[in-house]
């Protein structure tokens, strides 16, 4: 045991020259990629989906210490051909980080950070660490793309739930009406906070109390199904106490001290009914050594580290070239359309939420009830916070006290004699039993690269692509509302007409750099 961090350990350990480069190496990452790294600390901490996170470095040396007896038995040997997985990590990386993924950028740190070790240590020693590695991927914040379906999935159950034990229901969109009141399905109510942290915390537990992988995967499956089902009877069970006792339960801050506390007793069932077939751990073997073996030579984990920091360097420091050239900012004077007047004295129908834009403007044409609100909102050079394609980017907030979206879908029209796909929408003005509340149709679409897509993954592609090409990252989002009884039919033939005009518009925006 005392042959890996003991100071009195024999010089000729192998572990006395591994253990440092790999730190090293650790050290080149944090500092390199330091952005990276500190975009998912300051989610951790501003988000409660993910403010568990916190707890998995901590946990992952946790269980590396634990492991600390089999790890002496171990000759840790670097294995230099883990530096083409780790190029190839890298480039993804530098895809990201031009693309202003957050997501994939943070992935790939972590990845590199994970395969240091086979690379610094050799795939003896990472075979032995397998689940304390795999475990910090937990670092990275994802899984909010399952939040739309998680909220649909909410209202659902809740919806047919309610009218299963006789109260009417009257539904639109995520917002529902019931004989006491109106409620709202928003982000809190998905239940992703509770099958993010479950599935965490559920997949520690199958690690620690059992052997048979078989096991362990049933009880990680387990953990992922278990809050979603459970999210599901807490929001009708917060619904249907409200409706008993007249709102004076289950409101505010009630709402969520129930969520909580029914979630906690949930997992604690759980886990008491998983622990009955816990299983003790495997002793140790100490491994055979090959005939006529040789130690490793105490230069290679050195060489093989500093190799690990070169290599991470070069995508670091191209990414940090391309976003420090200077751009002008644009400027956006919206275009004039061909037989279409402009609405002066009209006020826009609705602005979507759109962070961090190097420019936004809106512009309304035509007149009275056919007068069409078209807002652009351009980005250049973009960063984290300061992107196209971002979950922070929406139509409307579900917490909008005055605008809330009753439909969404894909809308497929002829432009220049060629299918576009654009996203479609409806949003309703006022409360939900509002009769006079306005109700505008929406289409919206990007245009990246000169080419217009709605596909977020192609979106961010093309404008990786326009940025390694050097003809720049600039891409935006084009959004059409109108209001009235015919509003659908009539916007879909203004985006056919028009978004060509639109196009070259911005594609002279775009010159203009």
């Amino acid at each position: 045991m005392s042959a890996v961090w003991s100071t009195s350990a024999a010089p000729a350990s192998p572990w006395r020259q591994a253990a440092p480069a790999l730190l090293l190496a650790i050290a080149a990452l944090l500092l390199l990629y330091r952005d990276s790294f500190g975009a998912m600390v300051g989610i951790w901490s501003r988000s409660d989906t993910f403010a568990h996170a916190f707890l998995v470095p901590p946990i992952s040396l946790w269980l590396v210490w634990r492991r600390r007896e089999q790890l002496a038995l171990l000759t840790p040997r670097a294995q230099a051909w883990m530096l083409l997985p780790m190029a190839l990590v890298a480039a993804a990386w530098l895809v990201g980080d031009l693309a202003g993924v957050n997501a994939l950028t943070q992935l790939a740190a972590t990845t590199m950070m994970v395969l240091a070790v086979p690379a610094v240590l050799g795939l003896n020693v990472a075979r032995a660490l397998t689940f304390p590695l795999a475990f910090l991927f937990f670092m990275v914040p994802l899984g909010e793309f399952l939040m739309p379906q998680l909220m649909n999935w909410t209202a659902d159950v809740t919806v047919f739930s309610l009218r299963g034990f006789g109260v009417p229901v009257y539904r639109e969109g995520l917002s529902f009406i019931i004989p006491s009141g109106s409620w709202s399905v928003i982000e809190a109510c998905s239940g992703i906070r509770y099958l993010i942290a479950s599935f965490m915390v559920g997949t520690l537990f199958a690690y620690l109390n059992f052997r048979s992988t078989r096991r362990r995967l049933v009880f990680g499956l387990v953990s992922l199904l278990v809050p979603v089902a459970a999210n599901w009877v807490r929001a009708v069970m917060i619904v249907m106490l409200g409706h008993l006792s007249n709102n004076r339960l289950a409101a505010g801050v009630d709402h969520i001290i129930y969520g909580w506390v029914f979630f906690g007793i949930v997992v604690m069932l759980m886990f008491f009914i998983g622990s009955r077939w816990s299983e003790a751990p495997a002793a140790p073997v100490a491994p055979q050594p090959r005939a006529g073996e040789r130690a490793p030579a105490t230069w290679v984990p050195w060489l093989v580290a500093a190799s690990v920091v070169g290599l991470l360097a070069l995508p670091r420091a191209a990414a940090w070239d391309l976003q420090n050239r200077s751009v002008a900012a644009p400027q956006l004077v919206m275009p004039s359309l061909p037989g279409v007047p402009w609405a002066t004295d009209a006020q826009p129908l609705h602005r979507p939420v759109f962070e961090g834009p190097k420019a936004e403007a809106s512009a309304v044409y035509g007149s009275g009830e056919s007068a069409v609100t078209v807002h652009v909102a351009y980005y250049r050079q973009q960063t984290y916070g300061h992107k196209l394609v971002n979950s922070q980017n929406m139509l409307v907030k579900s917490d909008d006290p005055d605008w809330h979206l009753t439909a969404s879908g894909r809308r497929e029209l002829m432009v220049g004699g060629l299918p576009v796909e654009l996203r479609s929408a409806e949003l309703r003005q006022g409360a939900l039993n509002d009769a006079r509340g306005r109700r505008l149709q929406v289409r919206q679409i990007y245009w990246v690269d000169g080419r217009f897509t709605s596909n977020d993954t192609w979106a961010g592609l093309l404008g990786v692509v326009g940025g390694l090409s050097g003809r720049g990252d600039d891409a935006a989002a084009i959004t059409f509302y109108l209001a009235g009884d015919d509003a659908d039919r009539q916007l879909d033939d203004f985006v056919m007409r028009q978004l060509d005009t639109f196009g070259r518009w911005l594609g002279m925006v775009r010159a203009a750099r």
